[in-house]
Formats: structure tokens, C-alpha cells, sequence
């Protein structure tokens, strides 16, 4: 369902992206996700969004383009740069949260009239060596999403056990050779010390992996599943999909982007466990628990987003849409 017509919301869209490249980002499914997130059924009142992941702002500024002056836009992000772009736009119907998403389950229930998740890592952050999430450029082995905080992966790796090692590359990067992976990455701090650079890991990695993707760095899979782990971003999603249910109104959405299947799969079984009536079989006469989601879309980039941007390539956008009030 979209929301009422706006003739100028192209043109938000527009700016919006134009803003975000500007700092180095172009916003995956823009004009989809923000579509999405309003259509919902339309609500008496001041009205309440979460941008679940500020990043670089494209999704907020195009959601700020289109709200009223008595509306709310709820922020989030664990990023201290994201946090700082944020102030910097100054406006008054921005609420700004230096804490992850999974943070929103602190809002007052049933006051959000849509979340909006954009997941994973931000073109800025793969770009900036600093971060140390890119096995492209050498940097410190960090990878956290919030950088004030929290330990860096060189800091993990110092200390995990070979089999710890093993199974966090093996759950969260999906590797077949997770477990020749980190024989490498323990042998390697036996001999010399801890591992510190993105670039001595990439290196190592690929002296690991036997085999790969045509066109996919043979590290690829392990950086993944490092940053996944060190920032639980697995479990994060999964608070934050449980506590959407408790802030959202009747018909607010639900919009999620995820870009690896580990996210998705979570999505994508959450709304349907909850788009459907359960009841339990050992007591008959119990009542039915209610349908708590309606799925409403599914929707992935057109070619030209993917030629103009190869970064969305894998990106999935799932909508729901609260049935119930909470």
C-alpha cells in the first residue's frame, strides 16, 4: 500500500541520496525503503519513525522530507561518526541515540508508527582503513561499529581458542575451511605474536583457503564473520525484531534490508512466525494466540541500482506491518 501521494517525494529521495554520497555512501533501495516505511495505515496525531541505522543519513534525511512539523524521527547508531552527521543536521524532529538498535525496545509501547533496519556495514566504514573492516586496504584489526568502545578483533584473536576461532568463521562466514583458517591464525600467534593488521590476516586467510568464489577475495568470508561476531549483530537483530512488536502500533511497519542470508534468514523467519495464528495442541481449548505481522513485501534492487551501485547486489527488503496493538 503507498502512502498518499507526494509529488515531491522523488525529489526527496533525490537529495537525500545526493547528501549521502556527498560523505561517501550511497543509500541502498532509498526510495523503496521510505516508501515502504510510510505506507502504512495513517494515524490521528503526531507520529513517531526509528531509523534504525543513521549511517550516513539518507534514509532519515528522505524520511525528514516527508514527515510533518509535529512528527518525530527516533535515530540510532553505534558509530560515533554516524552520531556526529546526525547533529549536524539540526533539526528539532530528531532524537538521536548513541546505542545500537536493539535499544528501541525502550521506547514507550505502541508508539512507533514504523522502524526502518538498514543492516550490516556502511560504504564509509568499508572505505576507511582506520576501521579495519575492508581486507583491501591495511589498517589496524578493529572492526567495531562503535569504535569507543568494546574489544577489537585483534584483541579477540589474541586469546580465542583455535576451536572458538574455528566455529565463529564457520557460523558467521558460512567457510568451508574455517578450521584451516584458524590452525593458521594460531600457528601464525605462536610464532610471532598477535596478528594486528587487516592486510597479515587477508594474507593469511588466503593461504588458508584452497578454493573460492570466481571473483570473491578468499578472505571475504572470515572478515564477515570477525565483524559479525565482534558486534553481535545476530543477536542485536534478533532484540530488535522482538522488541519492534512491543513499540510498534497497529499497522506500523516492519522495513528490514539485510545483504548476507545469516540476516535474512532471521527476517524472514521472524515475520513468518508471526504472521500466522498459533495455538497449542496439548490444550485443545486453549485460546489462539494472535497473528502479530502481515508480511507485505519483498523486494531486492532493479539492475540499473545494482550496475549504478554493485554494493546492493545482495541486498533483500522485507516489509511487515503490525497487526495487533501490542
Amino acid at each position: 500500500m503507498p502512502p498518499p501521494a507526494d509529488p515531491g517525494a522523488p525529489e526527496a529521495c533525490a537529495a537525500a541520496q545526493q547528501a549521502a554520497a556527498a560523505l561517501g555512501h550511497t543509500t541502498v533501495l532509498l526510495h523503496e525503503a521510505v516508501q515502504a516505511l510510510l505506507g502504512g495505515p495513517a494515524a490521528p496525531g503526531p507520529r513517531c519513525w526509528v531509523d534504525g541505522t543513521f549511517g550516513r543519513g539518507g534514509h532519515s534525511r528522505a524520511i525528514l522530507a516527508r514527515m510533518a512539523a509535529e512528527d518525530r524521527l527516533v535515530v540510532f547508531d553505534k558509530d560515533p561518526e554516524a552520531i556526529a552527521h546526525a547533529q549536524s543536521l539540526g533539526d528539532g524532529r530528531l532524537q538521536i541515540r548513541h546505542e545500537g538498535f536493539a535499544q528501541l525496545a525502550g521506547l514507550e509501547p505502541a508508539s512507533v508508527d514504523g522502524i526502518l533496519m538498514d543492516l550490516g556495514v556502511s560504504s564509509p566504514q568499508i572505505d576507511d582503513a582506520r576501521r579495519g573492516f575492508s581486507f583491501r586496504m591495511d589498517g589496524p584489526l578493529d572492526m567495531r561499529m562503535d569504535s569507543s568502545r568494546g574489544q577489537t578483533v585483534a584483541q579477540w584473536l589474541e586469546h580465542a581458542e583455535q576451536g572458538e576461532i574455528a566455529e565463529v568463521i564457520r557460523e558467521y562466514g558460512q567457510e568451508r575451511y574455517a578450521g584451516s583458517v584458524a590452525k593458521a591464525i594460531v600457528a601464525r600467534r605462536q610464532e610471532r605474536g598477535p596478528i594486528t593488521g587487516t592486510a597479515e590476516l587477508a594474507a593469511l586467510v588466503a593461504g588458508a583457503v584452497k578454493s573460492r568464489e570466481p571473483g570473491q577475495n578468499p578472505a571475504t568470508r572470515t572478515f564477515q564473520a570477525l565483524r559479525i561476531f565482534i558486534n553481535a549483530e545476530l543477536e542485536e537483530l534478533q532484540q530488535a525484531l522482538t522488541a519492534s512488536l512491543r513499540v510498534l502500533k497497529s499497522g506500523g511497519r516492519l522495513v528490514v534490508i539485510s545483504f548476507h542470508s545469516l540476516e535474512d534468514r532471521i527476517v524472514k523467519r521472524f515475520i513468518e512466525q508471526h504472521s500466522r495464528q498459533h495455538y497449542d495442541r496439548r490444550m485443545p481449548l486453549a485460546q489462539e494466540r494472535p497473528m502479530l505481522l502481515r508480511a507485505v513485501a519483498r523486494i531486492k534492487p532493479t539492475q540499473a541500482e545494482v550496475e549504478a551501485n554493485p554494493r546492493a547486489r545482495s541486498a533483500i527488503m522485507r516489509v511487515a506491518e503490525r497487526t495487533e496493538a501490542p
